[in-house]
């Protein structure tokens, strides 16, 4: 799978030692930046992750900021991306199965560099379950139109 990745100052370790996580295990990963933990913006990163997946150039994307919530607001403003903002594991497994996100938003300040492994894993590997979630999908998908 190809993964794009992005983050701000605050997610920027977090963007690091997921870079070598996902790579360790066979994906492929397109990081948007940043590349230091030197103050910067989080939207120039959460946009252009988030459009390299409404473009159809990555399969999915990670985003990391000091909570999460920033980076999320941006991807869920970009047509195409369902960015779920996860805590655990079940958010992670939920965002997938019953709202097709195709992003991920994780917060490095709020949750422990372990857990956010296990939900990249669960939210890379959960698929969508469809039926009246799929009817769902599809009126949020209407609207952005």
């Amino acid at each position: 799978m190809k993964i794009a990745i992005g983050a701000d100052h605050a997610g920027f370790e977090v963007k690091e030692q997921l870079k070598n996580y996902l790579k360790d295990k066979g994906h492929q990963v397109a990081d948007f930046g940043t590349y230091s933990n030197g103050s910067c913006d989080y939207p120039d990163y959460a946009f252009q992750t988030a459009k390299a997946v409404a473009d159809k150039l990555c399969d999915r994307a990670i985003l990391v900021c000091g909570t999460g919530i920033g980076v999320s607001i941006c991807a869920n403003k970009v047509k195409g991306v369902r960015c779920g903002l996860c805590h655990d594991l079940f958010t992670a497994k939920m965002c997938r199965e019953h709202n097709d996100a195709n992003c991920l938003a994780v917060g490095a300040r709020v949750v422990e560099l372990p857990v956010i492994l296990q939900m990249v894993d669960v939210f890379l590997s959960t698929d969508f379950l469809g039926d009246k979630h799929a009817r769902r999908i599809e009126k949020i998908n209407k609207y952005e139109q």
